[in-house]
């Protein structure tokens, strides 16, 4: 399975922004972001005096590496999930949203089980988690409307899941998820509307950038 192997806070910086890719750390003095807000390379620090005038086609892609970046997905499978988006009744630029949330790693991280998406990502991958009672190894997977993802009874006596409950609970819940701390299991109710997703995505931009 392809996957980004560089460094994340470099994303940060390329985006000029916390795009939080490292759960606690990017809120601690530790953040590189924090150090370094300016775009990595030998012109990086020297980008922030120019001209910040920009083309249409500049924002349009800048707006669409930053959502990849967000949700952890290369290009072709981001594209593809576009393709998807659009054969889909409804704004595509929501729809696309709606896709990116519905995949199991990010719905592991929407419900407090990992501190970031690359950690739930690592969790599902291990096989910790099952959608409706089976065991899955596959953070794209995309979960649906009254999907039940738990923790794996097996994987329940290791101390990061013991530990778990605690953790979790100091996760605001977003409202279109069910979450049961003692099974440690949550549930899909519906699909997320745009307010409850991050509002500094820009969709209609991502929109205009393929279908030029």
């Amino acid at each position: 399975m392809a996957k980004y192997r560089g460094p994340v806070c470099k994303l940060c910086r390329r985006e000029g922004e916390k795009l939080f890719l490292k759960g606690a750390r990017c809120f601690s003095p530790k953040c590189a972001f924090e150090r370094r807000a300016y775009a990595p390379g030998m012109h990086g620090k020297a980008s922030q005096f120019r001209s910040k005038r920009e083309s249409d086609y500049h924002r349009q892609l800048r707006a669409k590496q930053k959502a990849r970046r967000v949700y952890g997905v290369l290009e072709r499978q981001f594209h593809r999930y576009y393709e998807v988006s659009l054969r889909r009744r409804g704004m595509t630029g929501l729809m696309l949203l709606q896709i990116l949330e519905s995949r199991l790693d990010n719905v592991v991280y929407r419900l407090g089980y990992a501190e970031s998406r690359a950690e739930a990502r690592v969790l599902v991958t291990h096989g910790h988690f099952t959608v409706n009672g089976r065991r899955t190894d596959i953070p794209s997977m995309l979960v649906s409307v009254g999907d039940r993802i738990a923790v794996r009874e097996g994987s329940r006596s290791r101390t990061y899941f013991k530990n778990l409950p605690d953790l979790a609970e100091t996760r605001t819940l977003v409202n279109w998820l069910e979450r049961d701390l003692k099974q440690l299991s949550g549930s899909v109710l519906r699909l997320p509307e745009r307010s409850e997703i991050d509002a500094n995505l820009a969709e209609q931009s991502i929109v205009e950038y393929y279908s030029r």
